[in-house]
């Protein structure tokens, strides 16, 4: 037995010896390429750190707007307004439901509850923004930011308060213009030369809530658009963020040229919810012109009323297209009663140049000075006529109700369903022309725009005063194969036109 055990281990000694030199070497091989591998892989992944780390440190940023505000914002001001004194509604103790010296009054003083004599005026403050326009220290801001100011305060970016006076402001525009006597050498901003186009980077920089020096981003929304401020909308629609305090402030292409003035906000909740609207520097530059020269600002006036042209009317009145300014009134002294335009008449060009609709004519009429001679193209009674005259001024009597006037439309589709009367029969109807007393509700007359009360004064340029006048002149067109009719209406004080289709 100890033979054999010897002769076992013998074997196994010689078993260990004999892998030594073959497989232990190589398994040793095979971890020493394992830590080879290990580190390899290690020294690598650091290399790629190292590199990764510098290119993080060597790549350009991404591009961002802090170079342009660092230029254009020392040229934007904080504006504090002043509207005088009055007593303060939140102060309600001091609105006294009782005279002085009534026995309400004599019971509260015996029982020592104090009562006011006389409420203490406090002044409201109104803040707003504004920018430099030169080194002399003319501000830009808006009309509604001035409007009934006692005391103008303006702000720099650099912390600095000063005195400015009014120079003018301009209602129709919501423009005003304000100086500060400062030495000549204010940072400013110049206007864009060129419009901007949807889609183009812009920037706000203002004293929202008083938060003076705040910049937002965004991009330009939409152009062109007439919000019912005045007959001459045409606002940059933008996205930047815009608040309470932001009024009369500029905004900024990556150029750092002010391309607009923040003027509204749509907001049913009272704060920034992406749209808003800016004055266009092409208006302002012209604005602003006329008010450092003269504090005010005169428009042309051609003295009409004007509508768009809908395809219904087109078809009344033998229009190839649906375009141009229908002709509501023109006021027996205006120019271009003088010149030979009548109601009825479209506009269809200004000075060779195509007038699309009435918004566009207004604009480009205002834009011009009194005396200036023009040239209208007009469509008359189916035929094409000039007309040539000089621009007087818009009065500047000129009220809400007027603008909203010139504005007045009534191109809803349309169809007889009507209850006439002569107007003569109605108590202060007048003589002329038949009242509509009754509209029939499942007519499309319903939905075109006329009311009961409405006059008609006549039907395609054919005056009536009673519906059997009516009737025959709709018959008559039917005859002719004409698709509808023109109505002009006199509602109150002002006049429209409304097709209605007879086919």
């Amino acid at each position: 037995m100890t033979d054999e055990v010897g002769s076992a281990a013998h074997e196994l000694r010689s078993g260990w010896r004999g892998l030594l030199p073959l497989d232990v070497y190589r398994l040793a091989a095979l971890a020493l390429g394992a830590w080879i591998i290990v580190s390899g892989v290690g020294w690598i992944s650091g290399d790629r750190a190292l590199a990764a780390a510098v290119d993080a440190v060597n790549a350009s940023s991404p591009t961002g707007f802090a170079d342009i505000v660092e230029r254009v914002k020392p040229a934007v001001v904080g504006i504090r307004v002043k509207v005088g004194a009055s007593v303060n509604p939140g102060d309600s103790q001091q609105e006294l439901p009782f005279p002085p010296g009534s026995p309400l009054d004599r019971f509260f003083r015996q029982f020592g509850v104090p009562v006011p004599d006389n409420p203490s005026p406090k002044s409201e403050t109104s803040v707003a923004s504004g920018f430099f326009i030169s080194g002399d220290g003319y501000v830009v801001t808006n009309n509604h930011v001035v409007a009934n100011g006692k005391s103008f305060e303006v702000t720099t970016d650099d912390g600095k308060t000063y005195q400015a006076k009014l120079v003018g402001a301009d209602p129709q525009s919501d423009l005003a213009l304000i100086k500060v006597n400062l030495p000549n050498d204010l940072p400013y901003v110049r206007f864009a030369a060129n419009e901007p186009r949807i889609g183009d980077w812009v920037l706000v920089v203002g004293n929202p809530f008083g938060l003076g020096g705040t910049v937002t981003a965004g991009i330009v929304s939409a152009r062109g658009r007439d919000i019912g401020e005045s007959p001459y909308d045409d606002f940059i629609q933008i996205d930047a963020p815009v608040n309470k305090g932001n009024s009369g402030g500029p905004t900024f292409n990556v150029k750092g040229e002010v391309i607009g003035v923040n003027t509204a906000i749509y907001s049913p909740s009272g704060g920034s919810v992406g749209v808003a609207f800016d004055i266009p520097a092409e208006t302002v530059k012209l604005v602003v012109q006329q008010l450092k020269e003269k504090g005010h600002v005169t428009r042309g006036w051609i003295g009409v009323q004007i509508q768009p042209v809908s395809s219904e009317i087109a078809d009344a009145i033998g229009l190839r297209e649906a375009s141009g300014a229908l002709v509501a009134i023109a006021e027996s002294k205006g120019p271009a009663a003088k010149g030979g335009v009548e109601s009825g008449d479209v506009i269809t060009s200004l000075n060779g140049q195509e007038v699309k609709d009435p918004r566009e004519l207004a604009r480009r009429i205002a834009a011009m000075a009194p005396g200036t001679s023009v040239k209208l193209g007009v469509f008359h009674n189916g035929k094409d006529k000039s007309a040539v005259l000089g621009l007087g001024e818009l009065p500047a009597t000129s009220s809400a109700q007027d603008r909203a006037d010139e504005k007045k439309t009534a191109n809803e589709p349309s169809i007889l369903g009507l209850t006439l009367v002569p107007a003569s029969a109605v108590a202060g109807a007048g003589e002329e022309g038949v009242a509509v007393v009754e509209i029939d509700p499942s007519s499309r007359a319903a939905e075109s725009g006329l009311q009961i009360g409405d006059i008609v004064v006549d039907v395609s340029r054919h005056p009536v005063k009673t519906p059997a006048e009516f009737r025959k002149v709709v018959e008559e067109a039917r005859t002719q194969s004409k698709r509808a009719v023109l109505l002009r209406i006199k509602r109150r004080d002002t006049t429209s036109f409304v097709a209605i289709p007879i086919g």
